[in-house]
């Protein structure tokens, strides 16, 4: 076995990987050439993208240059490499020089970045097949370890190509201005809409790279909050919305679901006793939701790890995601942490959900309980410090949701239908409190209406 895996590596070995000598020399030449097309090179192609030593320490040099905004031209980049000790080692000024001299015909150069780009992931998937060979002779490598991290690595490389684009301030000042002329021609909101307009006129809806929890005591309807979100969200925009139902079967939510949108008793629903115009309703409802891009996780004890890769696999697939719900967040593990400290833990796990916000630019919504100290107080609407096993919950956040239903804890109360949505925490604006109504019946929430 070891003796046919040498011989592989040897056949491969004998084999050039995938390049273009000449697309690469014409994109370096026309750097020293047309300074003008520069960003459009270097916010495209990388150091690794190209396949000759020398063009990489070319190339790099560049970069440099342009990060100590040192002029790029032939007797600048000579001068630079030379001071580096990298001359030589590039081949010397003959080299350059024939950069310089052997005028491209830049009229194609997108072509040519797309060629080099293309040869890399070629190269870059040449490397992963050689990984995937060696690392399966290996036995005492798990076979779930093992195809996690190639699957890892092949999403890695489809969305991880692409450089991080470098905007200088004045030109981050003339998009936000770009932004806002439209925005004035054409008022809309900031995020994304949550269907309430009440909720939507203090925080403009929910924004991208956002951690929000909503929080509350069991049995405050947080999952079926979030199910209301979610739906108004995909019928508006149609995006994309991704749960993680750490709590619950995904049968069990969509039961839901169904009898929140079709207005029919949850238990009618699970046993079967329904009429035949529930039917037609029924009908009507599964063929609305069957059309909307609806994912349900119910993975029990999530990493961060897993939800990311996740995350990766349903932004492949469908190219954007809208929002992504977590319910909820307590139940979530970081496979990593050895501690018995679960603050400590949840707050890992915060600060990596934000993080993951901030990579993908969408919001994440998640789930989380409140402590009992609720359950002591004479007055039971929740605060801050009520987040269950805090830690950074609150510092992470960028708006945090209360929900609070007064005739849960008063009987006698003669608002049954009313909760109360405290925005509790709001990074970016005000905070304050609205009203919902909500039909305990079909676990619905709707628009406040003081008249029910």
């Amino acid at each position: 076995m070891k003796q046919s895996n040498q011989s592989l590596d040897q056949s491969i070995l004998n084999k050039y990987l995938p390049h273009n000598f000449l697309a690469e020399k014409i994109v370096l030449s026309s750097l020293l050439n047309n300074t003008e097309i520069l960003n459009l090179i270097l916010n495209n192609l990388t150091i690794e993208t190209f396949y000759f030593k020398n063009h990489q320490e070319i190339y790099k040099a560049i970069k440099n240059m342009y990060k100590k905004k040192i002029p790029i031209d032939l007797i600048t980049l000579i001068t630079f490499l030379k001071d580096n000790g990298m001359l030589e080692k590039i081949g010397g000024i003959k080299v350059l020089s024939e950069l310089v001299y052997d005028i491209p015909d830049q009229l194609y150069i997108k072509d040519y970045i797309q060629l080099i780009k293309e040869k890399f992931i070629r190269r870059s998937l040449i490397h992963l097949g050689y990984k995937a060979i060696n690392s399966s002779y290996i036995t005492n490598i798990g076979l779930e370890t093992l195809l996690h991290d190639l699957e890892t690595d092949v999403l890695n490389l489809t969305t991880g190509i692409q450089p991080q684009n470098l905007l200088s301030s004045s030109e981050l000042l003339t998009k936000v201005i770009n932004d806002l002329k439209q925005k004035c021609l054409k008022p809309l909101l900031p995020g994304l809409s949550s269907g309430f307009y009440d909720l939507d006129s203090i925080i403009q809806g929910f924004q991208n790279s956002d951690l929000i929890i909503i929080a509350g005591r069991p049995s405050m309807g947080k999952t079926a909050f979030c199910l209301k979100l979610a739906t108004n969200i995909l019928q508006k925009y149609k995006l994309p919305i991704l749960f993680f139902s750490l709590e619950m079967a995904k049968e069990q939510l969509i039961y839901r679901l169904l009898a929140a949108e079709s207005e029919i008793n949850n238990r009618q629903l699970r046993s079967g006793s329904i009429t035949k115009n529930d039917w037609l309703i029924l009908n009507k409802i599964i063929r609305k939701l069957s059309s909307l891009p609806f994912f349900i996780d119910d993975t029990p004890n999530l990493s961060i790890l897993d939800i990311r890769n996740k995350i990766k696999k349903i932004i492949f697939e469908q190219t954007h995601l809208g929002i992504i719900i977590i319910d909820y967040l307590q139940l979530m593990q970081n496979s990593k942490f050895q501690n018995d400290n679960r603050v400590q833990e949840l707050s890992i796990i915060t600060r990596s959900l934000k993080l993951i916000a901030r990579e993908f630019n969408i919001p994440i919504i998640t789930l989380s309980q409140l402590s009992r100290n609720v359950e002591s107080r004479i007055n039971k609407r929740p605060i801050l410090s009520d987040l269950r096993e805090s830690g950074s919950i609150e510092q992470d956040a960028d708006l945090v949701l209360m929900l609070y239903r007064d005739s849960y804890y008063n009987l006698n109360s003669t608002d049954s239908h009313t909760t109360e949505l405290m925005i509790a925490k709001h990074r970016n604006g005000p905070i304050g409190t609205i009203k919902l109504n909500f039909d305990a019946e079909f676990t619905k929430f709707s628009e406040y209406k003081n008249n029910i």
